[in-house]
């Protein structure tokens, strides 16, 4: 049994605003895209390449987002 609902702008934000949204935290990375993002993060990846990394696995930009912000 399922159950299915929408959810307003506003009570999503008090949900952003509790730290209750998984929606937008960073998924797990795999090996490889934690390799990834390390040798980003030590400036061997140029932004080109980046970029078309980030467009076949948005969840690489979350967590650039989420160390850069952490430092």
């Amino acid at each position: 049994m399922s159950i299915h609902f929408t959810v307003s702008g506003l009570t999503r934000n008090l949900i952003h605003s509790l730290g209750l949204d998984h929606e937008r935290a960073p998924r797990h990375l795999t090996p490889e895209q934690n390799l990834l993002l390390e040798c980003y993060l030590a400036g061997q990846i140029p932004e080109s390449a980046w970029n078309d990394y980030v467009f076949e696995m948005p969840e690489l930009e979350k967590h650039v987002t989420a160390r850069q912000a952490a430092s």
